[in-house]
Formats: structure tokens, C-alpha cells, sequence
């Protein structure tokens, strides 16, 4: 390969990865709905929320639990934890029971070293979080905590966790095969647990949940599931359930359903609906609008990776659901299926959580946006004027368009491939650089728009074939981290100016090049330089 090839493959990989796309306003496919913008702004990082009264408490992955009160979130936070925030870790979920409100978070000592996931109560006071008290130390990893908490009908509270790359027999692994044998960091990992009143795991066998839902009609509890390379899942949970991993994802064949060793008296499901290629659903829940009666049977889904709000309508005994197209009758995406039916929305940018208000309406957090939205009908939309996106069935995109943006909108998508996830810690480093110092100056505005087309025109391949080649994936994962690490240089510099954004972009270009052709170029001739020596 020529050399100039190489250098050209590596500029445009480099600035690619820190180029965002140009998105445009989310928008929903259903006339009868109104999205609104309910808070704005509301930072980087903010991952999932919980009402106390009319009041939402939001949640940063970093630490800070915010107040947004009258839709404006709140300077100052009403409590702040140190945490360890390093990919999937940090602070990862709530839910409330009246005043009181729970946390689900990676605790670090006063040395910073990391002492394990916890979940704890506090008090609310209208204005801040007091008196803490542990209910559950649990396991931890840099990977799959899971951390979704839900608060049942009955006032009861429960929280997943991730398998936290620990087999043991709760993944569906035999007990003689276990060294060393069954132990605590074992057990507590990939369930579904009561966490108050504390009680028994209600399910075994998740790999990593990020969403818990409760039908506000049967109590039953949903949830979403995120699977390896395949196989995204939408699951009932009924008491004493297997989901199946680490040996089943997706639907189960009967040899796969026979090869599971069992583990006490639970019973494998298989789920309600599944991806054959991963989406990673995140936010679940049920709407109970007081307007209308026409969505009390749906299930809202939303994913991370295509900024998707999925809409899902129930079967009579509400647990499972029907559809009109042939393609998904078999609860299944496959590659070529159409969604159409499925796909209520799109261009949210990584929906982390889904809240139904104390008004019924649905509450959505978008990641990417860093907005807050808000789903109502539209005969409700009139008393609740805040600024509105309206789609009526003139303005629908076509199928073709819906496909076009689940490919550019999908912000980082080489990291995000590659890292598994728009909240890996590299892709979120990549954003917070973009966001807050590049988009800041005109010229690293106007440098991105121009170079938007044409990153985007190949950076959607190469995504998609990272997801069905893991050795491709590992390769392009070895190329990029050390230029996603020199990149971590720039949040330690000031980059107010133009001349500084241009200055230390250069920099960044002559830096790169210089790792990927000139130290090889140096060990290459240096070889050379020894073997010529040996044959003379």
C-alpha cells in the first residue's frame, strides 16, 4: 500500500472519529402525538431519572444527581458521590417510593480505589438527598453492572445486575465446573433482585439490562436486554425466570434449551421480542395517557445505538404482542425485516431511559441530545404548551429516509462499533471533546459540516462489518485506541480561540502520523540497518 494511501486512511479515520453528524430534530411517525422539548441543555453525561412528585431527579454517570423542577434543570445538584465512573460503571440507576429514593451506583473508598457496586436509600427533602443507608453491596466490573432499578405496584423496589463478567451458577454454569467454588462475587450477578423489603432473586441468567419497566395495568415487570454480537432482547419477567445467558440469547432451540444445567427451580423463557443484529435497547415503559385510552396497550422501547423509540402493542393478556406485518410475527428482527410497524420515532441520539410523569405522559432522555423529551397526545398538547415538534402524516419520511437516518444518525459509529456502546467511556471522551471545545469555534464548526458527507458515506460500512467480524472489530479497536488516547490530550488544554482549535488540531494530525508512519517507518529502517549489518 502506498504510503500516501495509508496517511490519507489514517487523517480520515482520526478526524472521523471526531466529527458529529448533523442531525436532525427527532421526530415521531404518529399524527395523534405531540413531542415536546422538556428540558434542554441538560449537560453531558446524564444517563437516566426518576420523578419525585413533579419533580425529576436526573442522574449523571459522573456522579451529580440533578434537580429539574418547571422543566430547567437546576445549578446546583442536590447530591454529588464519588464514584468510579470508568465505562459501564458509575452512577446507573433510581427509582423513588414516595420521599424516599434509592441509588444504584460503583462506590469508591477516599483513596479512589473501588469497593463494588451499592445500592442505597435516602431521604428527600424537597431539596436535597440526606441520610444514606446501604441496603446492598453487590459486585462490580468495569463492564455489564446493569443498575436499572423499577418500583412495583405494591411499593416494592427492584434492580438488575449484569452478569459483571462473573460465570458462576446463576449464568447457567455447572457448580463442579466453578473454581474457586460458589462465592459471593458469584452469586448477585446476572439477577433480578428485591432489593426493599430485601428478597429472593426474582430472575437468573441476564447478561446486562439497562431497562426495567412495570405495566401499570398487571404489575408485571419488563425488561430490556443487551446481548453479545447478536440478539438484543425484550423480556417478561415472571417470578423464577431464566433468561437464558450466558448459554442462550434469543429465541432457544430445544438442544440449546436442554444443554442449560438448571439452577433450583427456574424456568427458562424465551423473550417476548428480540434483534437479530444488536440495537442495544435501553429506556422501557408503559404510557396510561388520561386523554386517550388508545396507548394504554403499547410498550415504548428506546435504543442507544439508532436513536429509535419503538412503540409495541400487547395482546389481550398482556404479555406478549401482536402485529400486522408477516416479518415480525415470529417475535423476530431478522436482517432484511421491515420495522416500519414497530418504529414510533427516530433521531433521539441514544434513548438511555424512559419515565411515565406523574401526568402519564412519557419522559425520554436523550443522551446524544442532552434534551429531555416529552410524549403526550395532542388533545393534552394545548394545556401543556411547551415548544413542540409536531409530525402530521404529510411530513412522514419515507421508508427509504428512515433508513438513511438510522445510518447518519448514529453519532461516533466507528467508537461506538467498536467500543460496543455510545456510552463506553472512549466514545463519550470523543463527544465531550466534540461538544464542548471543537463546536465551540467556527472553524471546527465549519470543518465538520464539510467533512460530515463524506465520513458518513463510509463510516456506516465499516461499522456494520465490525458487528459481524469480531477479529475485524478487535483489529480496528487496536488501530484507534492509541489515537483516541493522544486525543485525550486536548481536555487538558484551552481551546477558546480559532487560532488554538487549529493550532492543536495540527498538532494532533503531526502527532498521529507520527505514531502510525513514523515510529514504524524508524523500526522498519532500523531492521533493515541491523540485517544489512549481519549479512556484511
Amino acid at each position: 500500500m502506498k504510503p500516501v494511501i495509508i496517511i490519507a486512511m489514517v487523517f480520515v479515520l482520526m478526524i472521523g472519529l471526531i466529527v458529529p453528524s448533523i442531525f436532525a430534530e427527532p421526530v415521531l411517525y404518529d399524527e395523534n402525538l405531540v413531542l415536546q422539548e422538556y428540558a434542554r441543555d441538560i449537560g453531558w453525561g446524564y444517563t437516566t431519572m426518576t420523578f419525585v412528585g413533579d419533580d425529576i431527579l436526573l442522574l449523571q454517570k459522573l456522579g451529580a444527581v440533578s434537580l429539574i423542577r418547571d422543566g430547567i434543570i437546576q445549578e446546583e445538584p442536590v447530591l454529588e458521590i464519588d464514584v468510579n465512573p470508568i465505562r459501564e460503571s458509575g452512577l446507573l440507576g433510581v427509582t423513588s417510593v414516595g420521599a424516599t429514593v434509592y441509588l444504584y451506583f460503583t462506590e469508591v473508598d477516599s483513596d479512589g480505589e473501588q469497593l463494588g457496586n451499592r445500592i442505597y436509600k435516602y431521604d428527600w427533602n424537597g431539596e436535597k438527598l440526606v441520610n444514606p443507608v446501604l441496603l446492598k453491596e453487590l459486585p462490580s466490573n468495569e463492564y455489564h453492572n446493569s443498575g436499572a432499578m423499577v418500583t412495583g405496584l405494591d411499593d416494592q423496589v427492584y434492580a438488575v445486575v449484569g452478569d459483571t463478567g462473573k460465570y458462576g451458577p446463576l449464568q447457567n454454569k455447572l457448580l463442579e465446573h466453578l473454581y474457586p467454588p460458589e462465592t459471593k462475587d458469584y452469586m448477585d450477578t446476572s439477577v433480578i433482585l428485591r432489593v426493599d423489603p430485601e428478597g429472593p432473586y426474582l430472575a437468573m441468567g441476564i447478561r446486562n439490562s439497562f431497562g426495567l419497566a412495570i405495566d401499570p395495568f398487571t404489575g408485571n415487570l419488563w425488561a430490556t436486554e443487551s446481548g453479545d454480537d447478536d440478539f438484543d432482547e425484550i423480556n417478561l419477567i415472571s417470578d423464577k425466570f431464566n433468561s437464558g445467558w450466558n448459554k442462550i440469547m434469543g429465541p432457544a432451540t430445544e438442544s440449546e434449551i436442554d444443554s442449560l444445567p438448571g439452577y433450583e427451580d427456574y424456568i427458562y423463557g424465551d423473550p417476548k421480542f428480540s434483534w437479530e443484529k444488536v440495537v442495544t435497547p435501553v429506556g422501557i415503559n408503559f404510557g396510561n395517557f388520561k386523554e386517550t385510552r388508545n396507548y394504554d396497550n403499547s410498550l415504548f422501547v428506546g435504543d442507544c445505538n439508532n436513536g429509535h423509540l419503538y412503540k409495541f402493542e400487547l395482546n389481550q393478556n398482556r404479555d406478549g404482542f401482536v402485529f400486522s406485518n408477516p416479518d415480525l410475527q415470529d417475535n423476530l428482527v431478522n436482517e432484511n425485516d421491515s420495522t416500519d410497524e414497530i418504529i414510533l420515532g427516530t433521531g433521539f441520539r441514544c434513548i438511555t431511559d424512559i419515565e411515565r410523569g406523574p401526568d402519564g405522559f412519557l419522559y425520554l432522555v436523550s443522551h446524544g441530545e442532552r434534551v429531555i423529551y416529552r410524549i403526550l397526545p395532542i388533545e393534552a398538547a394545548a394545556e401543556n404548551s411547551l415548544e413542540t415538534n409536531v409530525l402530521t402524516s404529510e411530513s412522514l419520511e419515507t421508508e427509504s429516509e428512515i433508513t438513511d437516518s438510522e445510518n447518519t444518525g448514529g453519532g461516533c459509529l466507528i467508537a461506538t462499533a467498536t467500543y460496543g456502546s455510545e456510552m463506553a467511556s472512549e466514545v463519550q471522551q470523543l463527544r465531550e471533546l466534540r461538544d464542548n471545545s471543537l463546536l465551540q469555534t467556527q472553524s471546527g464548526t465549519s470543518f465538520m459540516n464539510i467533512f460530515n458527507d463524506f465520513y458518513y458515506s463510509f463510516s456506516p460500512i465499516i461499522a456494520d462489518y465490525e458487528r459481524e467480524n469480531s477479529v475485524f472489530k478487535e483489529m480496528v479497536k487496536i488501530v484507534i485506541t492509541p489515537m483516541i488516547t493522544s486525543l485525550s490530550i486536548l481536555n487538558y488544554v484551552d481551546m477558546d480561540s480559532e487560532v488554538e482549535v487549529l493550532g492543536y488540531g495540527i498538532s494532533m494530525i503531526i502527532l498521529n502520523l507520527g505514531m502510525y508512519l513514523g515510529v514504524p517507518a524508524v523500526v522498519i529502517i532500523g531492521i533493515r540497518k541491523m540485517t544489512r549489518v549481519r549479512l556484511n
